[in-house]
């Protein structure tokens, strides 16, 4: 998994409230096991039209955000389904955080097992995010996990709070299998004691 330590990149603003998962990546896209591939499903009900030609009103089709790589959404991002698709249709197409006011548990689980860092922000924080992601082409923002800041296009920053341990295991890019080999040592000395202690085991 890709480490996060710092990103500096383009947001696109989607104000919408409760967007599920089903939104983020639509049922039909779900037969695959793959992580790649799917960005170009990313949200494929909004930014298609029937004949599966672009909607020229979907921020993601916007020139201004085609490469955008921080989402500012409404509250309650990733209800719905616990589909893992989800954050793997958001890394494919390149988007690397999100920030909201709130998150369904197991898509933000979801998002530090694939190196996509969720955000929580308060109603206040967020306003002042969409703003500045409404900008267009100057809709850039600086996130530091290390500081723990957001810095916006004229320098203003704002603090946000993590989990130590999950910041951590994006600074150092740990999947759950990498981030329980770090224990291996603490594992083989109990393992160790285990079978000396109770042989018959």
């Amino acid at each position: 998994m890709d480490k996060f330590t710092s990103l500096t990149g383009v947001a696109a603003p989607l104000p919408i409230i409760n967007i599920d998962t089903d939104m983020i990546i639509p049922k039909q896209y779900l037969k695959t096991i793959k992580r790649t591939g799917l960005g170009t499903a990313l949200f494929s009900e909004m930014r298609y039209n029937e004949d599966g030609s672009e909607n020229p009103d979907f921020v993601l089709n916007k020139p201004a955000y085609r490469k955008a790589q921080i989402i500012i959404a409404g509250d309650n991002f990733g209800c719905g389904s616990s589909r893992e698709h989800a954050p793997w249709a958001l890394l494919d197409f390149g988007i690397r955080c999100v920030i909201s006011t709130s998150f369904a548990d197991i898509f933000y689980n979801n998002c530090f097992k694939n190196g996509i860092l969720p955000l929580v922000v308060t109603p206040e924080q967020l306003k002042l995010l969409l703003d500045d992601a409404e900008r267009g082409a100057n809709a850039t923002l600086s996130v530091d996990l290390e500081a723990q800041t957001i810095k916006g296009p004229d320098g203003g920053t704002l603090h946000f709070d993590i989990d130590p341990s999950r910041k951590q295991i994006l600074l150092e890019g740990l999947d759950d299998i990498a981030g329980t080999l770090k224990s291996d040592p603490s594992i083989s000395a109990f393992e160790g004691k285990m079978a000396t202690d109770r042989p018959w085991l």
